[in-house]
């Protein structure tokens, strides 16, 4: 007897087996059908990996705990073996995820850290105790939730990276400014790039494609912080690099309007630091595509980026050149030598950050 198998679903199996993700089959049908089934899928190679309720019923549970991993086909069983296994599992440290429909599976689905329930033939009981409802009733669903979610996840920690280096670019290009006794950018200045700089790319950030791969990789640990991988160090020396170039795009200013090295108050200085800042952001958020990839190698384009940058380009030059707006901001009108300069330091963050995650990703590599 056999249970033709949907033929999406096989696609989906091997897909969680490449992300680190094993699927369990729980099933009231007889064990010579479930190990059959289990064994064109690629769950089991051998009916001893299958196991009967009445069979569990004979484990103890500290044996049980410690066997669970052999067994991936449970046949002939009962509620409260379901919330056996899923206790056994979670017990070992795993990340348990349940799927049912009837009244029965419903403990389990409570017990499991991520119950999923059917949508079409589950009923209300499954549906009310379960975090995720399909609304298709399909496997390979839930394996592309599984994908959504990382991209989600890794697009959230794309964003936290990019305003945590725009601010501390920001905080150290003053706190350096102050110590060396000129005002390198007003209060006015910082709110237009905290309103206008930062929002628009960290937002396009979140509507990133997913990264190459990302189905290939185990899944993260349960107790890993969002500063993991890197994260912390990474926006760490993005913005000591943005803060770098703003005071040197600054010193440049100073220098083409008095012709001296000067530490000391300059119009023109702190037009360009104005237009360094903003850009440099800008430019980062590329880099922020992926955090260790190289930006040229995605074969993805994200168009909201693109409009961002676009967006930000224009207000910012429209800042510095319409005559209402430089005044109200302070800002004089540099020259194009001047603008060339200042946007060329901006985009320098660019092959700079490349340059770092090529050694990085070469320190990986050995």
């Amino acid at each position: 007897m056999l249970d033709p198998v949907r033929p999406e679903v096989l696609p989906a199996m091997e897909e969680c087996r490449r992300a680190g993700i094993r699927p369990i089959m729980i099933t009231g049908d007889h064990k010579d059908t479930a190990a059959a089934i289990a064994m064109q899928l690629g769950m089991i190679s051998g009916p001893e990996e299958a196991i009967t309720g009445a069979q569990l019923d004979e484990i103890s549970e500290e044996d049980f705990r410690e066997e669970v991993t052999k067994y991936s086909v449970y046949a002939r069983v009962q509620p409260e073996h379901k919330v056996r296994i899923v206790t056994a599992w979670e017990d070992r440290g795993k990340v348990t995820a349940m799927t049912g429909d009837g009244v029965n599976d419903a403990p389990s689905i409570k017990k499991a850290d991520i119950g999923v329930g059917m949508g079409i033939t589950g009923t209300d009981v499954t549906k009310n105790v379960a975090d995720m409802v399909l609304a298709d009733d399909n496997f390979a669903t839930i394996v592309h939730a599984v994908e959504e979610g990382r991209r989600i996840y890794d697009n959230i920690r794309k964003t936290i990276q990019f305003l945590l280096a725009s601010n501390l670019s920001e905080v150290l290009a003053i706190f350096a400014a102050t110590l060396m006794g000129f005002v390198i950018l007003k209060p006015v200045h910082l709110l237009w790039v905290n309103l206008i700089t930062d929002v628009f790319p960290a937002l396009a950030l979140g509507l990133e494609a997913p990264d190459p791969g990302i189905m290939n990789r185990p899944p993260r640990d349960k107790n890993e912080d969002v500063f993991a991988g890197g994260l912390g160090a990474d926006a760490l020396y993005q913005g000591i690099l943005v803060a770098a170039l703003t005071v040197l795009s600054y010193l440049l200013g100073h220098f083409i309007e008095s012709g001296a090295w000067e530490l000391v108050n300059s119009r023109d200085g702190t037009a360009m630091a104005f237009l360094t800042l903003n850009m440099a952001e800008v430019f980062h958020a590329f880099n922020m595509r992926s955090q260790r990839g190289s930006v040229f190698a995605l074969k993805t384009h994200n168009k909201f980026l693109y409009l961002a940058m676009g967006l930000s380009l224009v207000l910012t030059a429209a800042v510095l050149y319409i005559p209402f707006l430089s005044q109200a901001f302070d800002l004089v009108h540099i020259s194009l030598k001047e603008y060339l300069i200042a946007l060329g330091l901006g985009a320098s963050t660019v092959p700079i950050v490349e340059t770092v995650k090529f050694f990085q990703r070469r320190t990986k590599k050995n």
